[in-house]
């Protein structure tokens, strides 16, 4: 957790220079990004809020996602992950939207993604996604590396 409290850290000061705030939409990391944002003191001036959207109904109801919304488009994927900070960032009125959806493991999931499959996304100024393989079934260490590989994908972000 400490490596993902420094990143954040670094996250922190950028948004709290820029005034600037952001809200998580998170599946399989299961708050661990929101967890790390807000472990770092005075994360009230710049996190909006989150929701761990693990199952259909969490993404109908926490981030209105209805299903006519995800014709053509398939969980775990980029541009779901896309949909997600988008759709995470209009109903918090955020400066910025962060996304990861994946299969930690210790198997698949069920749209045929592999253990270690994440897709991230980050919605601001510009749309930014990206895919991670680990090529790992360790749920805890892929959850981790997933938190991580977001957090680092925003911090990128913010430092354009």
């Amino acid at each position: 957790m400490k490596d993902l409290a420094a990143i954040a850290e670094q996250i922190a000061v950028k948004l709290i220079a820029r005034k600037q705030t952001i809200a998580v939409a998170e599946s399989s990391t299961g708050g661990l990004i929101s967890a790390s944002l807000l472990a770092v003191p005075g994360a009230s001036a710049y996190f909006l809020g989150s929701a761990v959207v693990y199952t259909r109904d969490a993404r109908r109801i926490l981030v209105d996602i209805p299903d006519e919304a995800m014709k053509g488009i398939r969980s775990a994927s980029e541009p779901y992950a896309k949909l997600l900070a988008s759709q995470i960032r209009h109903r918090f009125s955020s400066d910025w939207g962060l996304s990861e959806t994946g299969a930690t493991g210790p198997a698949g999931n069920r749209y045929g993604d592999a253990a270690g499959h994440s897709c991230m996304a980050v919605a601001g100024p510009e749309m930014s996604a990206m895919t991670l393989e680990t090529g790992s079934a360790d749920r805890l260490g892929n959850m981790h590396v997933f938190a991580s590989t977001a957090l680092n994908l925003l911090l990128q972000n913010l430092s354009r």
